[in-house]
């Protein structure tokens, strides 16, 4: 445990931050709504972590320039997403699974888009993994470049805002807050994380369910 907290201190100091970079923290953002393989990295409390870091002066770059470049690295992470599915398309599900490659990540992305419709790329943004793999997914079905250009934008902008301006905020009105980032980011992924493990149980007993009335 007390290693645990040990990574968790290590990957939310200050000190780290500022040592990835701006720049890093825009390839992170761009990796992780688009690249298949961006679907382990951190991007909720990255961008909490940077609202709270430039509210405090240890991220040298303004709230504004800030939020705008994350967005524009959300917006074409999603891009290089969409591209990669219209260019795999159906071939991905029939891809091995690797390290870098979860077929099953796929197939979540594929029921929430089957259950939220377009929608799926606003609300996805606010889900790990299905972040990832939403655009890839409407890619493959060849959603419309118009309406998931609208989507995109949509979806990016609500969640750059809501996690980086939630942090600046915040660090504003408690400028210690950055001494307790490692409980905001535990209740942060226990937050993000919760809906999966829901739907992981649910899909899981929904199996279950259907192999009792096959027998």
């Amino acid at each position: 445990m007390d290693s645990f907290w040990q990574y968790l201190q290590h990957l939310t100091s200050a000190k780290t931050f500022i040592d990835l970079g701006f720049y890093v923290l825009l390839v992170v953002v761009f990796a992780e709504t688009g690249i298949f393989f961006g679907f382990f990295l951190p991007g909720d409390y990255l961008l909490f972590m940077a609202g709270l870091f430039c509210s405090t002066g240890q991220l040298n770059v303004s709230i504004t320039p800030l939020i705008l470049s994350l967005i524009a690295a959300g917006v074409l992470g999603n891009y290089a997403g969409y591209w990669f599915g219209i260019r795999t398309g159906p071939a991905l599900f029939n891809k091995d699974n690797s390290f870098f490659f979860k077929r099953h990540h796929l197939i979540i992305a594929e029921d929430f888009y089957a259950k939220y419709g377009a929608t799926a790329l606003v609300l996805g943004r606010f889900f790990p993994i299905i972040r990832t793999f939403a655009p890839i997914f409407a890619g493959v079905v060849k959603v419309d470049i118009k309406k998931f250009t609208l989507y995109n934008f949509i979806g990016c902008i609500a969640w750059v805002n809501t996690f980086t301006l939630g942090g600046y905020l915040l660090g504003r009105k408690f400028p210690q807050l950055d001494k307790y980032v490692r409980y905001v980011v535990l209740g942060l992924i226990i937050v993000t994380t919760l809906p999966l493990i829901y739907a992981f149980l649910k899909r899981k007993l929904h199996r279950r369910e259907n192999i009792k009335e096959l027998n």
